[in-house]
């Protein structure tokens, strides 16, 4: 089946497919965005992401003692069983995501919103 991705899976762990679609913020408001070639899956029109996406993130305001330490990317942490696209794991609104600024110090957890609601992963 070279060109296409397949879809499998039985997730332990339950929540909404991540698209294109969906709007992914660090903690300090700061908008992250995922770069590179979209997944060949589809929801609702719109590339799944995976955890293969790298996400960089623009617009974060946090300071440090008033020393601006931005968020400057998120990694995310999908469980080890789940539901994969050409075996990399489809990431969910529930799973575990911490913002980095650009030494890679911690700032926080990733907020996800505008997640379709009707595509549930189980």
């Amino acid at each position: 089946m070279s060109g296409y991705s397949r879809a499998s899976g039985n997730s332990g762990a339950s929540g909404t497919c991540i698209s294109a679609a969906s709007v992914l913020h660090c903690p300090h408001g700061g908008r992250a965005f995922a770069a590179g070639a979209p997944s060949a899956v589809l929801v609702d029109g719109q590339p799944v992401r995976t955890a293969s996406d790298v996400f960089a993130v623009a617009g974060c305001a946090h300071t440090v003692n008033g020393v601006p330490r931005p968020c400057t990317s998120v990694r995310f942490s999908p469980p080890e069983r789940g539901v994969l696209v050409d075996g990399v794991a489809v990431l969910l609104d529930t799973t575990a995501a911490q913002c980095f600024d650009a030494a890679l110090v911690p700032q926080g957890p990733a907020v996800v919103a505008g997640s379709r609601r009707g595509v549930m992963c189980r």
